[in-house]
Order: C-alpha cells, then sequence, then structure tokens
C-alpha cells in the first residue's frame, strides 16, 4: 500500500486558513501524528482528491506551517489509528463503493479485503466523531 499525506503548503490554497502557535494534540496530516505543544500549525479547509462530484467533500484539516519530518508512506501511521476510525473505498469515477467504522487493529485486514475489490482505487481514513479526513491510501 502506498500512504498519502497532505503537506502543508496545501494550506496555502485557503484564504481562510488559521494559523495557531499552539494546538496540543491535533492530527497532523503532513508527517501523520499528533501535533506536540508549541508546534505551530495551520488549521485549514481541505478536500481529498479521491471524491468527485457530489462525492467531493471539504472539512477541516491541521498540517505543521513548516513540516519537520517525512512520515513513512509505505506503512500506516500508528499513532493516528489508535481509535477506531472510519474507512471508505472509492472507485475510478470518484464514488463511494463502501464504508464503515474499523477497530484498532483491523486496519491490514479490512485494507487487503477492499482492494481485493479490483474497482477500487483509493481509500480515505476519516474521523469518527468529525468525519475529518486524515489521509489516503492507494495501492502500492
Amino acid at each position: 500500500m502506498r500512504i498519502h499525506n497532505v503537506p502543508p503548503s496545501a494550506a496555502l490554497s485557503d484564504p481562510g486558513r488559521e494559523y495557531r502557535a499552539s494546538e496540543p494534540d491535533v492530527p497532523l496530516r503532513c508527517c501523520l501524528r499528533k501535533s506536540l505543544p508549541d508546534e505551530p500549525v495551520w488549521l485549514f479547509r481541505y478536500s481529498p482528491d479521491a471524491g468527485k462530484g457530489p462525492y467531493a467533500e471539504v472539512g477541516p484539516i491541521f498540517t505543521h506551517v513548516d513540516c519537520p519530518a517525512e512520515p513513512s508512506l509505505d506503512r500506516l501511521p500508528a499513532e493516528l489509528l489508535n481509535n477506531p476510525r472510519i474507512l471508505r473505498s472509492y472507485n475510478a469515477a470518484g464514488q463511494i463503493t463502501d464504508g464503515g467504522i474499523v477497530e484498532q487493529g483491523s486496519f491490514d485486514r479490512k485494507i487487503e479485503e477492499l482492494f481485493n475489490d479490483p474497482t477500487i482505487e483509493t481509500l480515505q481514513v476519516r474521523s469518527v466523531s468529525h468525519g475529518c479526513f486524515y489521509f489516503a491510501i492507494t495501492r502500492a
């Protein structure tokens, strides 16, 4: 699998973005971990690439202002998967084909199951409580 994060530069396309000098423990979509105290972050509107037409969604996400590290993009970020998450699958046309809540420890099995369907192109991992986008997954 290949993990797709969101670079901090994506915040620059949202004129309504908000600078936060410190916002501890928010999920960062750039390095795929939780923020630490006194790490400057952007809060901005983001639309993941997978959903198209009526399936395109915009929601709030956080990134560092200047990300200090690159995440590993070939394995799941454990720090962001320590709670149940929504996992949605999308076909090449950008339509949602399946979705549900995945419990901690079940991600690898569910991802493999969804990618057994050749029509699935992209998976999105999202927050259960707010529905916010965390990261995308495609086949390697």
